[in-house]
């Protein structure tokens, strides 16, 4: 049983009821806060350390993705049982990073929505061998909230401190409150890891925890989205073919930008002005520094870089203008099926509707029984030979989800 300041907690694996006593409040590293490891030397002691500790590894990384055009990670936090926490600053120590890569190859990882941290922790070739993620294990159980914050509270009667999670976590030195609430982060991954192993070990559901797993860990790198530009939020009020090609330069001019200073796209530029500047059409680079947000003195001083991107959308040829929607190699938007092919749209509405049924069965969320896009897809064009399953498979289907949803799906999407 844990204890926190002197205070006993309920055992791991009981979510709390309501007359339950409040959850104690995790405000200090139970070991101490580490030092900030910034030197090769520091580096390798910690690796000693970590290699020498028994069983998984739980691993946490800040990014400052609100504040860096990058996604880099700049800070890394570990903790393994018999080793202690770990606070790794990754900027000093890039391309000197191959003693701590040694000492994590091999144990499970435990992370909380490893899709999010993998790709940082890639970049600086820290890898998992097997990966536990805690938030993926608490929707296959069927935890109404999966959260950190909420999960620890239910599951180990800890509250987390809040607050720092979106920060600017580039900045040097950090605060030591940062550090805290970083180092706390990990503090309770592996305990959390073994509550979540015993509720899906419970409901029959191991196996699938660890197709799953395994699913997010060795998931390629996502490709790039096909013209990002029309992402900018409120882009919906620009209409006609000119302007579309106006926010389409300013978007790219700004991206440019905003690679070069290492400084996120929105406070280059934010997306309003761009849609504004697209919508109004200034004819001098004076008459651009009129708008909203232009009027700052920074943005006045970009008058002429915006102007000439402006310029440059004015110049194209009618054949080089961006036409109303995106280009798509997915079905038509789900609003206008009944219209094109109502046929499909019937086979949605059954497909889902035994997707309920399985979730509610089985009491996982429908979008981890299967990714929604795929669902679509099957169900705009099924399989003209009815192998489903094979269908199922081929768009990224995992075993455990193709066994219990091709038995469903095979009637739906037979051919006519």
């Amino acid at each position: 049983m844990r204890t926190t300041g002197g205070t006993e907690t309920r055992p791991p694996g009981h979510p709390s009821p309501d007359d339950s006593p409040d959850p104690v409040p995790l405000l200090s590293p139970a070991d101490g806060l580490p030092e900030v490891t910034a030197s090769p030397d520091a580096l390798a002691e910690v690796a000693d350390r970590l290699a020498g500790g028994t069983g998984p590894i739980a691993v946490d990384a800040e990014r400052a993705s609100g504040f860096r055009y990058s996604q880099r990670a700049y800070l890394v936090q570990l903790r393994r049982a018999g080793s202690g926490s770990a606070l790794v600053d990754p900027i000093p120590l890039r391309g000197a990073l191959a003693p701590l890569a040694t000492a994590l190859d091999g144990p499970e990882w435990v992370l909380h929505a490893a899709s999010q941290d993998l790709p940082c922790l890639a970049e600086i070739d820290l890898l998992p061998g097997s990966l536990f993620d805690t938030e993926l294990a608490g929707r296959l159980a069927g935890l109404p909230r999966v959260g950190l914050g909420p999960m620890v509270e239910n599951l180990l009667g800890l509250s987390l401190e809040k607050g720092h999670g979106a920060a600017d976590w580039s900045r040097r030195p950090l605060p030591e409150d940062w550090l805290v609430y970083a180092a706390l982060d990990v503090e309770v991954l592996i305990e959390l890891r073994d509550v979540l192993a015993g509720l899906l070990e419970e409901q029959g559901k191991t196996e699938w925890a660890r197709q799953e797993f395994e699913a997010v860990r060795t998931a390629p790198p996502p490709g790039p989205r096909a013209e990002p530009w029309r992402r900018t939020s409120g882009i919906h009020k620009v209409r006609r073919p000119r302007p579309l090609a106006a926010a389409r330069e300013l978007w790219h001019a700004r991206d440019t930008l905003a690679a070069e200073r290492d400084i996120a796209p929105g406070r280059v530029l934010p997306d309003a002005a761009i849609v504004d500047a697209a919508v109004r059409n200034p004819e001098s680079p004076q008459a651009l520094a009129e708008l909203p947000v232009f009027r700052g003195r920074s943005q006045r001083r970009l008058a002429r870089y915006w102007f000439d991107a402006l310029r440059r959308a004015a110049e194209l040829p009618e054949s080089e203008l961006p036409r109303g929607s995106a280009p798509s190699d997915g079905p038509p938007p789900v609003s206008r099926w009944a219209d094109r092919d109502p046929d499909a749209a019937a086979r949605l509405t059954a497909a889902r509707a035994a997707l309920a049924t399985v979730s509610d069965e089985h009491d996982i969320p429908v979008e981890n029984l299967l990714q929604p896009d795929l669902l679509r897809r099957l169900c705009w064009t099924p399989p003209a030979d009815g192998d489903v399953r094979g269908a199922l498979a081929a768009g990224g289907a995992r075993p455990w989800q193709a066994d219990l949803l091709a038995p469903l799906l095979e009637p739906v999407l037979a051919p006519a």
